[in-house]
């Protein structure tokens, strides 16, 4: 582990060099990516420091009991070894953990999609019902949640919804939610009292910028028409809604929920930005081909994630075997503890990946 550290200790030494440069300065893409990397590494450094003087009081009372003869020198020696190895356990442990590279995509906002899946209308009403718990959640946290499109169902649900989620840890607690989530209940709509199971799609994309994304002109294919919804509602009778088509890709993407076709635009290419990215980032974890029990990265919708059975008040999320009877309370955007298992299961598996690595 020395070995690695003093490497570490190398970069960070660079960094500092580089971040002083005033060329690089002017580079504030680079300048931010470098910045991030530099406080990753200050931690790593001063736990190092710490590490390496625990170490060397540790040899330094070693040699003080082979060489002295005052008995209650030497005592006083072992008494310290034990306290110092103590201490560098605990210093070997922090430095693990600080080891993980922090994800790039940490401190960003998020551009969460939720798509009814199999089961029909009950699914785009259990779509709404995600919508709702993400956005308890949210102002749980004094998160702040902006629909950028949305696509309403009759019974008032939605077959889609893609909405924005901006706040500190958005990203951080968020990512794990990508996947197949399942409901397991006797739907409104059945009257004979049969229970049903319905499946909807969620994906958590981190918001993009602009320059992280390069869009020609000339691969979007832009047409406007006049938004619509069910039951008549908020129909527009000018062309306000838009629908842009990345012709390299085939991705569609469609914004109908503002009244101004700019607005709805400036969304729109907001998502198609972000779906771009997200595609790219998939393809780059496809080709590692690394298989985590938590699918963090590699944003894989296809997976079954959780199972909330509403008989039985019971939450499952098959990633981490964690059973909660109080969906009732998860539901009304009680999230916490699944959030803090599934970071502590990603922990431990970044750890894992990380030494088996070395």
């Amino acid at each position: 582990m020395l070995d690695k550290l003093q490497k570490l200790e190398k970069r960070y030494t660079e960094l500092t060099q580089l971040l002083a440069d005033p060329g690089i300065m002017k580079n504030q893409d680079e300048y931010r990516k470098l910045t991030r990397e530099y406080s990753w590494l200050e931690e790593i450094v001063k736990l190092t420091k710490d590490y390496r003087k625990t170490l060397a009081d540790i040899e330094e009372d070693k040699q003080i009991m082979k060489s002295s003869n005052d008995e209650d020198l030497v005592e006083l020696a072992r008494s310290e070894i034990a306290e110092l190895e103590d201490v560098r356990d605990e210093l070997e442990a922090k430095i693990k953990i600080a080891l993980i590279p922090p994800d790039p995509n940490e401190g960003k906002n998020v551009i969460c999609e939720i798509r009814a899946g199999t089961g029909g209308e009950e699914a785009s009403l259990f779509a709404g019902d995600l919508f709702r718990m993400y956005s308890l959640y949210a102002e749980s946290e004094r998160w702040k949640i902006e629909v950028m499109s949305s696509n309403p169902s009759d019974l008032g649900g939605f077959k889609e919804i893609v909405f924005q989620i901006r706040g500190e840890n958005v990203y951080k607690k968020m990512k794990f939610e990508s996947g197949v989530h399942r409901v397991q209940r006797v739907p409104e709509t059945e009257s004979s009292g049969r229970l049903h199971t319905s499946a909807v799609s969620v994906a958590i994309l981190p918001e993009v910028e602009d320059v992280e994304v390069d869009l020609s002109p000339d691969d979007l294919k832009i047409d406007t028409f006049r938004s619509s919804g069910p039951g008549g509602q908020h129909v527009n009778k000018t062309d306000s809604a838009i629908r842009i088509t990345h012709i390299p890709t085939g991705i569609v993407v469609s914004c109908q929920d503002e009244k101004s076709q700019h607005k709805n635009k400036a969304k729109a290419m907001k998502i198609l930005r972000t779906r771009l990215w997200a595609k790219e980032q998939e393809e780059q974890q496809a080709k590692r081909a690394k298989q985590r029990r938590l699918q963090v990265g590699t944003g894989d919708r296809s997976e079954k994630i959780r199972t909330y059975n509403y008989p039985q008040n019971r939450v499952t999320d098959h990633r981490i075997n964690l059973t909660l009877y109080k969906l009732d309370q998860v539901m009304n955007g009680d999230l916490e503890e699944i959030f803090e298992e599934l970071q502590q299961a990603d922990m431990l598996d970044s750890l894992e990946e990380l030494y088996s690595e070395n």
